[in-house]
């Protein structure tokens, strides 16, 4: 259900984003690191929005997978200490056995 919201609200952004740029048309300014170039203002919305969209993207593709990579060694780590459990467990089980045939041995 929380999919379907955040493309309902995704989709509600996108349609405020062109109705706000279809009507704001005028050329405007564009100052780069090199020169200045005049652009129609509904390229420079849709543009920024566009590269915001992509920008969030990327950095929500980083994240899935360092968080994919994380559950990954932590369900190794895991395993591995289940293993020493049940190594440790075979060890006193062993223990607990030899501990009646020394108080035998103590009692004769």
């Amino acid at each position: 259900m929380k999919f379907q919201w955040t493309w309902i609200v995704g989709l509600l952004f996108a349609v405020i984003i062109a109705v706000f740029s279809v009507i704001n048309v005028d050329a405007v300014p564009v100052n780069y690191v090199f020169g200045t170039a005049e652009w129609p203002l509904v390229l420079v919305i849709l543009g920024s929005a566009l590269l915001g969209a992509a920008v969030s993207g990327i950095v929500a593709l980083f994240r899935s997978v360092a968080g994919k990579h994380q559950v990954k060694e932590l369900l190794k780590d895991v395993n591995a200490k289940e293993l020493l459990i049940a190594a440790q467990q075979n060890e006193i089980a062993e223990l607990q056995k030899q501990i009646p045939r020394k108080k035998e041995h103590v009692e004769k």
